[in-house]
């Protein structure tokens, strides 16, 4: 049975997803942003392993970054994903409905 959303709503910090199989999962802002599967935020992280290997630069916040993360907008993606933009402008991320579910089940563990 392929997982569908069948409701999406924004709660304080984030949104909840009502899922076809009855399951609701919560996802916070930060959570999203941390998990956000695109190119850019991976080479971020990659960047900035633990192993000493990426370059050391200090850190730097924006006025954007300075403020509370907050989803701004969920828009969906065709059949299968939702595009998540972020208050600090970023929005490249498509989360599909099986790495959402998989993000749930991670955090339950």
């Amino acid at each position: 049975m392929e997982l569908l959303p069948t409701s999406l709503e924004r709660i304080e910090g984030g949104i909840r997803i009502a899922w076809s199989d009855g399951v609701t999962t919560a996802y916070r802002a930060g959570q999203l942003q941390n998990a956000c599967p695109c190119a850019t935020c991976r080479e971020k992280k990659k960047s900035g392993s633990e192993d000493g290997s990426g370059p050391i630069a200090l850190p730097v916040l924006s006025l954007a970054e300075a403020r509370p993360l907050v989803i701004e907008s969920v828009r969906p993606v065709g059949n299968y994903a939702y595009n998540v933009r972020f208050s600090d402008g970023q929005d490249c991320g498509i989360f599909t409905f099986e790495y959402l579910r998989e993000l749930a089940e991670n955090e339950l563990k």
